[in-house]
């Protein structure tokens, strides 16, 4: 059999920001809705199996029980084949959020945004007569319905068996405990599982001889600027309990071995609630930072346990909580980037010391490397936001010390010292961090604002020698589409580059950082060289190295542009030779040579860089697209295509002198229906070394990991996806 070409190594995704969209399968399995897909993943293993881009269907019991607006409870008899409304049940003083029934014994849980959950159970009412005894029992009042099923009828009752009182806000899901099979007969244990917005799950079962309902368990959330819980599930065996938030980040708590009543937050899955926007990759390949519309940066990188060979990717870090929806971000060296939202500013982040700590004992890298990989001098702990704020401040080893009396001081010197601004903790870890820690405890400080665009940022690109960082906003005129250059280790800016008339959709520079590329909402590129290139290799420690400038090189004007929509993104190949396009009008095109012209740049006459492929029509709207940064074998390049329907293609371009009929083009490859994202891909980013992250054999040239490229991408549909690509497979 041969090899595949592709497979998924991870999905980053979270759940739907609605009530009860996750259900716990008895074979283990979760399914929960994201975005337009169902995911399915094993908590055992903490891998995601697949996302599917259908809707689903649910089996309905004979009895159907529907909880409304009207605070009521409606049930539903099936008879003779037809379901009728048979009784409407009253207590609720608010919205129905959830109602289930239990398998064993005819029990209805029930919760609301009264606070409250209420337990009723159904019976079958005996029709004899009662006799004095009885009527003088002290009964529950019942609500009796009759059925008549092929001539015959039979009386049920409906009685409340308890009212839960337990939570402090609305109470979105209850879930029974699932019922196993014991010698051929099937058994549930009657212990019930509720989930509110007051960030609590709690546990209640009957207490042994009152049969009075008590809470046994109860766990949640501390802290952090979230709401509560939209829904809970428990495992079938009972030993996990899992609740989905209004964020939509998944919440596990696993019983303790051997220790009844004790139970310690599991790790999960996580991503974006809301379009991804833009990725990067770090410079070694070892983790991939995301922005995205939920105004959140998050870090993903494998997770090397030793019991297990095969490493799990999870979010480990959240550097970034924002008040705007987040829009682009670059890397800047291995632990530090910059980031654009819907506003005017950029703002610069860099790694605290303590995620360094935390990353190395995750990922297995030695910590020595990182640190000197990093700048240590003066680096602060950790980060935290204060009251109203949107800046990441510095958490210093001084600022955790618990202060005394006397520096406290009996009164308040300004409003500011009301509110307490250091809310992280430093954290020692060896496994992902769970959500409340990741919102509190794993932010990095700000360093840096950038100010000079007038309007929202949309993209940011990085040089790979960490000199210089280009920016664009979103421009309806040409005086707001310049480009402007930042130095990355003064931060002050360096130059506006006006050439288009719109928004720059996206930038590359050059693997060499000799070109910078910007291509345009107004149809057109324009290709940007450095003027000192010679200073790109100026290693001398001696002399401050220059400060790089760049002039226009040649571009493309819309009387002589090939692609006649919008184009959205762009990419260098690794040699430095050709670039890439792709635009709305389902074209993609490579360019150059740019290596072979050394042509000097005058305003009379500018070089002129053609297209070097035949023009490939991908059949919809080209959204993304990325070279390879490993050749394939023959020298040919391997390219990964992203479209407006979600899907991600695969081609090899060979360079043909005369190309006819696309002969350049191979179609190497593309996902699947349970691959694909279900809205458009926003961004692909190969991972800048051969091999999979968090395995060994990496190295060019050595073992398996040779054979094996990296692939991520991130898409409207809030996932981030990392491919595996057999690049040697036939």
């Amino acid at each position: 059999m041969a090899a595949p070409i592709i497979e998924t190594c991870h999905v980053a995704c979270c759940a739907n920001r609605t009530p009860n969209v996750l259900s716990w399968g008895r074979g283990g399995l979760i399914a929960y809705g994201t975005c337009h897909s169902v995911a399915l993943y094993d908590p055992q293993v903490i891998y995601l199996f697949h996302n599917f881009n259908n809707s689903c269907r649910c089996s309905i019991v004979p009895i159907l029980a529907c909880g409304g607006d009207d605070c009521r409870i409606h049930l539903y008899a099936q008879c003779n084949g037809q379901f009728r409304k048979v009784l409407s049940l009253q207590g609720h003083e608010d919205w129905i959020r959830g109602v289930e029934w239990a398998y064993g014994d005819l029990l209805l849980a029930s919760c609301a945004q009264d606070c409250l959950i209420r337990v009723w159970r159904l019976v079958a009412k005996s029709r004899t007569k009662r006799n004095v005894q009885d009527e003088r029992t002290i009964r529950m009042t019942e609500d009796v319905f009759t059925l008549t099923q092929n001539d015959a009828s039979s009386a049920f009752a409906v009685t409340l068996e308890s009212v839960l009182a337990g939570h402090e806000n609305k109470v979105y899901g209850v879930h029974w405990q699932p019922p196993v099979i014991k010698g051929g007969d099937q058994h549930q244990s009657l212990s019930l599982l509720s989930a509110s917005m007051d960030k609590t799950m709690i546990l209640w079962a009957q207490e042994e001889g009152s049969g009075v309902w008590v809470e046994q368990v109860r766990v949640g959330e501390v802290g952090g600027n979230t709401l509560g819980f939209y829904g809970c599930q428990m495992s079938p065996d009972g030993s996990m309990i899992l609740a989905h938030a209004f964020h939509g980040a998944l919440h596990l708590w696993t019983q303790s071995h051997g220790k009844e009543g004790e139970w310690s937050p599991g790790v999960v899955i996580s991503g974006h609630f809301n379009a991804v926007q833009d990725l990067s990759w770090d410079p070694e390949g070892e983790f991939i930072l995301s922005v995205g519309s939920d105004q959140t940066t998050r870090l993903l990188t494998p997770w090397k346990r030793k019991d297990q060979t095969q490493p799990t990717w999870h979010e480990i870090s959240r550097p970034q909580i924002h008040g705007y929806d987040m829009q682009c971000l670059a890397m800047v060296g291995r632990f530090q980037y910059v980031s654009g939202a819907d506003e005017k500013v950029l703002r610069v982040f860099r790694a605290p010391r303590n995620f360094v700590e935390n990353f190395a004992n995750i990922s297995g890298t030695p910590l020595a490397k990182l640190l000197a990989s990093s700048d240590t001098v003066d680096q602060p702990e950790g980060a935290s936001t204060p009251a109203l704020g949107l800046s990441n401040k510095a958490v210093f080893q001084g600022d955790l010390a618990p202060k005394t009396n006397e520096e406290e001081g009996t009164g308040f010197n300004s409003v500011s010292d009301q509110y307490q601004e250091s809310y992280f903790h430093p954290l020692t870890l060896n496994e992902p961090p769970p959500e409340d820690h990741l919102l509190q405890n794993t932010l990095w400080p700000e360093v840096q604002k950038l100010y000079g665009h007038g309007f929202e940022m949309f993209c940011l690109a990085s040089d790979s020698g960490r000199m210089v960082v280009a920016s664009a906003c979103k421009a309806s005129k040409a005086e707001h589409a310049a480009v402007l250059l930042w130095s990355a280790t003064s931060w002050r800016q360096l130059q506006a580059l006006p050439c288009h008339s719109l928004t720059v959709t996206q930038m590359a520079f050059s693997p060499n950082g000799l070109f910078l590329l910007a291509v345009s909402r107004d149809r057109t590129w324009s290709l940007w060289r450095r003027d000192d290139p010679m200073g790109i290799y100026c290693a001398c420690v001696c002399l401050p190295r220059p400060e790089p400038h760049f002039s226009l090189y040649t571009s493309t004007r819309k009387d002589t542009a090939v692609h006649t929509r919008i184009i959205w993104s762009c990419d260098w190949s690794a040699d430095n030779k050709y670039f890439v396009t792709s635009s709305r009008d389902k074209k993609v095109i490579v360019w150059g040579d740019c290596s072979s012209s050394e042509a000097s740049v005058t305003p009379d006459e500018p070089p002129v860089i053609r297209p070097c492929s035949s023009i490939l029509d991908v059949g919809d709207s080209a959204t993304a697209v990325s070279f390879c940064p490993i050749l394939c074998p023959g020298n040919s390049y391997l390219l990964a295509v992203g479209l407006e329907s979600g899907q991600v293609l695969l081609y090899k371009w060979e360079r043909i002198e005369e190309p006819a009929g696309a002969s350049d083009w191979t179609r190497y490859g593309e996902t699947d229906s349970s691959q694909s994202h279900s809205l458009t891909v926003k961004r692909l980013r190969w991972r800048p070394r051969a091999g999979r992250a968090g395995q060994g054999g990496e190295e060019e040239g050595r073992g398996e990991g040779s054979s094996w490229v990296q692939l991520a991408s991130a898409g409207a549909d809030h996932s981030v996806k990392i491919f595996n690509i057999n690049r040697l497979a036939v």
